[in-house]
């Protein structure tokens, strides 16, 4: 080897190598290799990738040796786990364009165009005239009939042809030919369309106004050579018994000398038998065995073209059906409003393609089972070329399903073709009303749904030729009925939705009627003095509502909105705020706290932050709207249970909402309140200023949820801390808003002292109850703040709640605006409060704990221990004021408040 072919090869295994890792690399990302083939990629190497695919999963495909003698190539093995398309667009390229859905006169989209089964396929090759042929010699003439024959598909104009150049190829007078139908020996018969058939003989005056002659397998000269495969020839017909001479009287023809010969496709299967009677030049004189062998011959030819034809012509009916399957779809998922209009399209299709006189489809009632509740009847004569149901049905004629033919489907589920209705048992002749009509041949089908079950039966009466009814008819009627039971059951679904869409219309009507504040009521209310805020002190951080009636609630969350000049800035009807009021509060459950009035405080919070906190000079009067109503209404129809409680049980509410769960329902419930006439405080607003409120009320209620200002709360302090905030942004204001309902929610840990106390025992009330249900109905321990077990460790868990929660947001909101300090100084006196009972409590329970264990000397060291820890934490709080507890013997009373 030189060094230049070994310095060759070095450097094509340093590339390999390089590739390899290369390979690996993409393999390894596959987020880059998507992006970068989305990028680079062109047309060519998109369609190079999808043929090489559809190739590689072809059955006759070869994967191609590659040049690594080791057989490894990392290239072919890196696509082992991409998804590949089983067949390509371009697979369809290698025939004709195929047909496009086109629209009917009426101008539906279907997938039927002009049908094509009867469309001669011929040859642009033209058989010389008759004259022409016979001064042919034999091999001339055989293979002028066989080329006259290759390329014709029509199996009528294919035999046609056939018998014209046997009389030619024999001299016959007459020819016939007979093809085999059905699969098995029982079911088989030979039936000839085309029958004696001469030189001069046209298809259009064989075919016209001539019926089909039919043959039993075995029977007769035509059955024998087709039951046995083997040319027969006989001289005499009326001296062979086999013969039968019934034709002839019908034709007042006489036959005497038959050649029969059977036609085999290319595995020798006998497909059909051709008949060669008479010679022309003598009809006495039998046919000898040189016409046996040429027979023979040209009949060889004849079944390969005679199979192709049938092949052919299989394939048009196949494409045809399955082009009406397609359209029967197309039908079943366009119409699914009303279940009569789908059915009656069905039975119009089923009746057009299977050509009989009565189609019927009948429907089990599934309230009362084994009734039939609807019946639907289309007679050939019903059709009136509209596409909508416009028939006159039975009202729901109900009956019992195991009367009839009908009745034993629909029961036992199976499909029943009787011949003859009037001799099967089962048949009820009763039905048979009409003088006119009379039930002969019935082919019966149940109806089933997606999961099997049989929701209704179908069955066609009578075909219009008078024939019964076949396999063929079978198989594709029971396509029918699986399209149908699908789109049945479809479409009744789509009603149940429908009509439950509709209760659920009605339901919110009468909610909305029932939820909205009577009349009368608003108008005692707007008839009543507004007292002035500082009589309600609704501008005082420490405001507390324990000293107002429900009326007083009501006046005081209206002045709040005349202050704020809410109602001539919005053009606010006072009628129709008096009444929105007072639908909110109706709104509100009598839950332990979770009510009106824990609303009203979180709106007079609000308003005091706006007003006395200055914070109106930062919020725009859409921005003060908003957050007024979302405080009143933030905690609508509350349940006294919190989002876990309905996720745990599985509540419907949780099935509606995924996340945040009871506040989208409080935003629904105001959404409803607002939307309905009377309350529609919103209504003489611009329809932008409309959407943005809505949008501003959506986010602040959603804000309620604590896990969502966990979420943004960091953000929010960055943003308090950033020297450069002026809140003109959209997301900060946002954010600022989120935070302030926040502040407004758990604003009860501000206030004084001894309405901190109060609020505290109803909350864990409430907490309690939960717990209680978690125990008693879920069977699950409950988390220690609700539960009642847990009720000494309350104000430890108070203080956890202060450092983790409020005490954060009181911080930053401070630092925006100094004058909502009082909402920071009244946190931290609670806190200081709430320590100093956690120590209380702490050495009570020692104290408890040494009672108990005094005699057992390693419990009193641990409890020494817990004392002594208890201490430390104690001196290390003396700093602190407590303002509102001075003994411990004023703790000793308050314990049993909050426990």
């Amino acid at each position: 080897m030189s060094g230049e072919e070994q310095t060759g090869r070095a450097g094509a295994t340093e590339r390999n190598e390089e590739y390899e890792r290369m390979e690996k690399w993409l393999d390894d990302h596959p987020e880059f290799t998507h992006d970068y083939f989305a990028r680079k990629a062109k047309r060519t190497m998109v369609d190079g990738w999808l043929l090489a695919q559809a190739l590689s999963h072809s059955p006759n495909f070869k994967q191609p040796e590659t040049s690594n003698s080791s057989g490894s190539n990392s290239r072919n093995n890196s696509g082992t786990n991409t998804p590949v398309r089983k067949i390509s667009a371009q697979e369809f390229d290698r025939g004709d364009t195929l047909n496009p859905i086109v629209s009917t006169v009426d101008g539906a989209r279907t997938f039927l165009g002009p049908s094509t089964s009867q469309t001669s396929v011929s040859s642009k090759f033209h058989r010389r005239p008759r004259t022409e042929l016979k001064t042919l010699d034999e091999k001339e003439l055989m293979y002028e009939l066989v080329i006259d024959i290759c390329n014709e598909l029509d199996v009528n104009s294919l035999c046609h042809k056939i018998l014209q150049n046997v009389c030619i190829l024999l001299n016959a007078d007459r020819c016939s030919l007979f093809l085999v139908h059905g699969r098995e020996d029982e079911d088989r018969f030979l039936e000839a369309k085309l029958f004696d058939v001469s030189a001069d003989t046209t298809l259009e005056e064989v075919c016209e106004n001539r019926e089909a002659i039919r043959i039993p397998w075995g029977t007769g000269i035509i059955g024998h050579v087709a039951q046995t495969g083997e040319l027969l020839n006989i001289p005499d017909a009326y001296k062979d018994p086999r013969f039968n001479n019934e034709i002839d009287l019908q034709m007042g023809y006489r036959t005497h000398s038959i050649l029969s010969t059977p036609i085999k496709d290319c595995d020798g299967v006998v497909i059909g038998v051709a008949q060669a009677i008479n010679r022309t030049n003598c009809k006495d004189e039998p046919f000898n065995l040189h016409d046996e062998k040429i027979f023979s011959n040209y009949m060889a030819f004849c079944g390969i073209g005679l199979k192709n034809a049938q092949l052919y012509e299989k394939s048009l009916l196949e494409n045809r059906r399955n082009q009406v399957l397609l359209d029967l779809a197309r039908v079943i998922f366009e119409e699914q409003n009303n279940v009569a209009n789908l059915i009656y399209k069905i039975m119009m299709h089923t009746q057009s393609l299977l050509q009989c006189q009565r189609c019927q489809v009948m429907l089990i009632d599934d309230l009362c089972k084994g009734i039939f509740s609807q019946v639907f009847d289309l007679e050939n004569t019903d059709f009136d070329n509209s596409d909508t149901f416009n028939r006159e049905w039975p009202a729901e004629p109900r009956f019992p399903i195991h009367i009839g033919i009908s009745g034993y489907v629909a029961a036992t589920g199976q499909t029943l073709n009787i011949v003859n209705a009037y001799e099967d048992k089962r048949f009820d002749p009763t039905v048979d009303i009409d003088p006119n009509f009379k039930t002969k041949a019935i082919l019966c089908m149940p109806i089933k749904n997606a999961h099997g079950k049989v929701i209704g039966v179908t069955q066609l009466i009578n075909k219009l030729d008078g024939s019964i009814f076949n396999k063929n008819d079978e198989n594709l009627f029971e396509a029918f009925a699986i399209f149908c039971g699908l789109g049945i059951n479809n479409t009744q679904t789509y009603e149940t939705v429908m009509k439950a869409m509709a209760k659920q219309r009605i339901a919110l009507e009468c909610l909305s009627y029932h939820a909205s504040a009577p009349a009368d009521e608003a108008q005692r209310l707007k008839t009543m003095v507004i007292p002035s805020t500082y009589a309600y002190n609704l501008l005082d951080f420490s405001f507390s509502d324990f000293g107002l009636d429900d009326d007083d609630t009501l006046k005081a969350s209206i002045r709040m909105f005349i202050d704020m000049n809410l109602l001539e800035r919005f053009r606010i009807n006072y009628e129709t705020l008096c009444r929105w009021i007072l639908s909110v509060k109706k709104n509100y459950r009598d839950v332990t706290y979770h009510n009106w009035r824990h609303a009203f405080n979180v709106a007079q919070t609000m308003f005091c932050m706006l007003k006395s906190g200055q914070m109106d000079n930062i919020l725009t009067e859409t921005e003060k709207l908003a957050l007024i109503i979302a405080c009143l209404c933030h905690d609508l129809d509350h349940r006294g249970t919190n989002n876990q409680f309905q996720i745990k049980t599985s509540s419907p509410l949780a099935d509606l909402y995924s996340t945040s769960t009871l506040e989208h329902h409080h935003f629904d419930q105001c959404i409803m309140i607002l939307s309905t006439k009377g309350n529609d405080i919103l209504s003489n607003i611009r329809q932008d200023e409309y959407e943005e409120v809505i949008q501003m009320l959506e986010n602040a209620i959603l804000a309620t949820d604590l896990a969502l200002y966990f979420k943004f709360r960091g953000e929010f302090f960055n943003l308090v801390r950033s020297s450069e905030t002026n809140w003109n942004r959209d997301r900060d204001r946002d954010l600022l808003r989120s935070m302030m309902m926040t502040a407004s929610d758990v604003s009860a840990i501000t206030k004084p002292w001894e309405v901190q106390l109060k609020v505290a025992d109803l909350i864990a009330s409430e907490f309690f109850e939960q717990g209680d249900l978690e125990k008693t109905q879920l069977n699950i321990k409950p988390a220690e703040m609700m539960d009642r077990d847990k009720k000494d460790r309350l104000p430890d868990m108070q203080v956890g709640f202060i450092d983790s929660i409020c005490l954060p947001v009181y911080q930053a909101i401070a630092e925006i605006s100094p004058r909502l300090e009082p909402l920071l100084d009244g946190c931290k006196k609670n806190r200081q409060n709430w320590h100093f009972l956690s120590q209380h409590t702490s050495k009570h329970l020692v104290d408890e704990s040494r009672k108990e264990n005094e005699s057992k000397d390693d419990s009193i060291h641990e409890n020494e221990e817990i004392e002594e820890e208890a201490m430390e934490n104690e001196n290390k709080d003396e700093n602190f004021q407590l303002m509102d507890i001075e003994s411990s013997e004023e703790a000793e009373n308050i314990l049993p408040v909050v426990s």
